[in-house]
C-alpha cells in the first residue's frame, strides 16, 4: 500500500482520458479539493489526488462507472480510503458507498457543480472565473435547462451533508476553481482573443 503522487495520479488519468473536458474536469475537481483540504486543515495532497482520479474510468468504462476505478487503482495498490472517498462519489447512482468523511462529502457535492460553474465561464462575456460572482451561478441554478446534465439534486444534497447553504459551496468550488482558471482555460484570455490578456 503506497501513498500515490500528484504525478502518478496525473499520468493515470491521462492513461485512461484522452478527452480534454475530462482531464479539465479532473483539474477542476482537484482544484477544489485542494482548496477545501485547506480551508478545513486536511491533507491537500491526499485530497487533490483524489478529485484528479475521481472520473478516472468514465471515459472507457461508462457503464462500469466508479467500479472499474475500484479495480484499476486496487491493482496499483493504492490506499483504501481513497479508493472508498472515490467510490462515495457515485453514492446512489452508481454505488452504495455513502459519503461519510468531509473530503468524501465535498467530492460528492462539487463534482457536478464545477460541471455547472464551467458552463456559467463559457457563457459569460469574460469567459472567466475571475470576475464570476456567486449571484450569476445562482441565477443559472434556476434554470434547469442550463446545464441540464448537472444534477441539483445532488449538489444541494452534497451541501446539506456539509452542512453548509448551497451558495456557500458555490463560493468555495469558485474559490477553488480560480486556482487552477489557467488550466481550465477559464481565466479570461480566450476573451482578449490574444495570449497577452
Amino acid at each position: 500500500m503506497h501513498s500515490p503522487t500528484r504525478e502518478e495520479a496525473f499520468a493515470l488519468l491521462t492513461e485512461f482520458n484522452k478527452s480534454e473536458s475530462l482531464i479539465k474536469h479532473g483539474l477542476a475537481v482537484e482544484g477544489v479539493m485542494r482548496y477545501g483540504a485547506r480551508k478545513r486543515g486536511y491533507d491537500e495532497e491526499k485530497w487533490g489526488i483524489i478529485g484528479l482520479v475521481h472520473d478516472l474510468d468514465y471515459e472507457r468504462y461508462p457503464d462500469q462507472h466508479c467500479k472499474k476505478t475500484e479495480e484499476i487503482l486496487r491493482e496499483r495498490d493504492w490506499p483504501e480510503d481513497y479508493i472508498r472517498a472515490i467510490l462515495s462519489h457515485g453514492w446512489g447512482l452508481v454505488t452504495d458507498v455513502k459519503p461519510e468523511h468531509e473530503m468524501e462529502k465535498l467530492l460528492y457535492a462539487i463534482d457536478e457543480l464545477t460541471g455547472l460553474i464551467t458552463a456559467v465561464a463559457l457563457v459569460r462575456p469574460s469567459k472567466s472565473l475571475l470576475d464570476m460572482k456567486v449571484k450569476s451561478v445562482m441565477k443559472k441554478w434556476k434554470d434547469r435547462s442550463f446545464a441540464a446534465g448537472a444534477d441539483r439534486e445532488v449538489i444541494a444534497s452534497g451541501a446539506e451533508m456539509l452542512g453548509i447553504e448551497v451558495p456557500e459551496l458555490v463560493e468555495e468550488t469558485i474559490a477553488g476553481m480560480r486556482e487552477v482558471a489557467a488550466e481550465l482555460g477559464l481565466d479570461g484570455r480566450l476573451a482578449t482573443g490574444g495570449d497577452d490578456g
